[in-house]
Formats: structure tokens, sequence, C-alpha cells
């Protein structure tokens, strides 16, 4: 799947949501990368823009890639979170999306627990709302996606180490298709 990526050919405007250190810092060092960095709060070297991903603060396919690894899973509205990471993807472009997954069980969320221990227990980490299941390549679908998930274990050493990826990392290839003509904007 990575292998389809053509992430170091030609120019690319690079999104990371949420930016990771290790995989910023080597994307920043790219040529052909123009990397942008987007965070809720926290401004600094590998965040170069404020923003909720709810409410993405770029135009409709400003971008050429979009990484966004374990971020949805703190997402209360992961539909309209998934819905702005769709819009902004140029037509053709991609994005490489990684979430905490059950491979045996659809989703588990109940937006009623707030409780952090309680959360912690159900969904894996205090701060999570969900702990996705069977039904994500479905969610991201649904947004407008063509979807393929791999798993980290079948990457390459390389590829893993270039995106961050632990070895029992899913990751969801998702592909905005080229947009024909007689499609709306």
């Amino acid at each position: 799947m990575l292998e389809k990526t053509d992430l170091l050919t030609g120019a690319k405007r690079v999104l990371e949501v949420a930016p990771w250190r290790s995989l910023s810092r080597c994307l920043q060092k790219e040529r052909n990368i123009d990397f942008v960095g987007v965070d809720i709060k926290q401004a600094g070297p590998h965040v170069t823009t404020i923003g909720d991903i709810v409410d993405l603060p770029f135009a409709n396919g400003s971008f050429d890639v979009i990484i966004c690894i374990h971020v949805l899973e703190h997402i209360p509205n992961d539909a309209k979170a998934i819905s702005e990471l769709y819009r902004i993807l140029r037509p053709g472009g991609w994005a490489l999306i990684s979430v905490p997954l059950l491979l045996d069980q659809p989703t588990r969320e109940d937006p009623s627990i707030t409780d952090p221990m309680e959360r912690e227990r159900l969904f894996g980490e205090p701060s999570h709302v969900r702990y996705y299941g069977t039904d994500m390549i479905d969610r991201l679908r649904t947004a407008g996606f063509e979807v393929e998930l791999d798993l980290a274990a079948g990457i390459p050493a390389e590829k893993r180490e270039l995106f961050a990826l632990r070895n029992d990392e899913n990751v969801f290839y998702c592909v905005k298709s080229p947009k024909r003509l007689d499609q709306e904007t």
C-alpha cells in the first residue's frame, strides 16, 4: 500500500494533523515538500497553523497529502473531522490515517462517558472518546474516500520509520478520486 505513495517525488503540499516531532522534522527537511502542521492549541516548530480538525482553516483541495496519525479517536465529531480531511485534499491526493483499531468488533463509543478512568478502560486512554472497529472503512468511505487497510507489519521498515509507524499499526490509505467533469465542487 505505502509503495503507492509518491511522497518523495515531485512537489507536494503535505498536511500533518497534530504533528509528531520525528515525522514532521523529516518531512520539513525534504526539498519537494511544502509542510504544514496543524494543531488545535499548540504552536511551535512543527505546528505552523492553529486549527480545529472539525473546521480546518484551509481552502478546498489545498493539500496533495494528509497524514493523520492517532487523532480521530480524540475527536467527538469524527464524521465532521473526516469530512474536513476529504474537503481539503485535492482530487487525486491521498491521506494516511491511523487510529487504534479492533479488528473483531464494530467501533465502541459512548459520548455520555466522560470519566477519564472509564474512558481508559473502554477506549484505551483517558482522552479517547472511542475505540474504532470493523466499521472504520465505512466511516472513511462515507466521506468520499477510496480506502485500503494495511497492517504496518507488512510495510518495509524504512517506510514505517519514515511515517513513524509502529509494527502493530493499522494504516488506512485513503484516496480522493480525481474529479470528473460532471461532479460539482
